[in-house]
């Protein structure tokens, strides 16, 4: 299987959100792309961008994506990656691309003195978890709350 694992570009937006609601539903959450492609765009190719993401190209179209944001650890008191969303299509699954992004993810992680790479996956996503355990990743048993402020 023949893939390219490239940043995004303005072009590839349309799709972009179709794979995103493609993840939501995978994750059995909420998506509606209403104004997405806009605050996406400025997030993705502002002069410094809030978001980073890659695309996965094969010769039939966009196969999936990577998003990812730095932030700052107080307890490590040093920077960190946080991978915002990792999804793949059906077809792309088990072919090792996945490994390949983790692997680019890495690497751009080490560039940026980064002390680790995070991220969430739902606890029913069993195939998301041996997939990030087979790449050497451990978990930590922890509740994520989302508070809307109001």
């Amino acid at each position: 299987m023949s893939y390219l694992i490239r940043p995004v570009e303005p072009a590839d937006l349309d799709e972009l959100l179709h794979l995103m609601q493609e993840h939501a539903d995978y994750e059995k959450a909420p998506f509606t792309p209403d104004g997405k492609k806009d605050r996406l765009s400025k997030a993705l190719f502002a002069a410094h961008p809030k978001l980073n993401c890659w695309v996965v190209e094969m010769e039939t179209g966009l196969i999936g994506f990577v998003s990812y944001t730095f932030d700052y650890s107080t307890w490590d008191a040093a920077d960190f990656m946080y991978m915002d969303c990792l999804f793949l299509r059906e077809q792309a699954r088990g072919q090792g691309i996945g490994t390949d992004i983790i692997q680019h993810l890495t690497t751009v992680a080490i560039e940026r003195q980064c002390i680790n790479i995070q991220w969430q996956t739902p606890v029913f996503n069993q195939p998301a978890i041996d997939f990030y355990h087979k790449n050497k990743a451990s978990s930590n048993p922890k509740i994520r709350f989302t508070l809307k402020p109001e």
